[in-house]
């Protein structure tokens, strides 16, 4: 496994925990009813926690930057 908080690991993280956000908003906004009814603070804390929650899950390693031995 390469190591944490290289160039890679970064951008392999932050492409992880940004689909983690969007993920995250689409299912909160989806419990609602009509979009009026969306509640947009639930909405944007649920996506940030994840989104920090998914960086912190990524120190412990990424299957992206595992070694590849032939």
């Amino acid at each position: 496994m390469k190591k944490a908080f290289t160039k890679e690991w970064w951008l392999a993280a932050g492409m992880r925990a940004l689909r983690t956000i969007a993920q995250t908003a689409i299912a909160t906004i989806g419990t609602a009813v009509v979009m009026s009814d969306v509640n947009w603070i639930a909405v944007a804390s649920a996506s940030l926690l994840s989104g920090i929650l998914s960086m912190l899950m990524s120190i412990a390693g990424l299957p992206e930057l595992e070694d590849k031995t032939s």
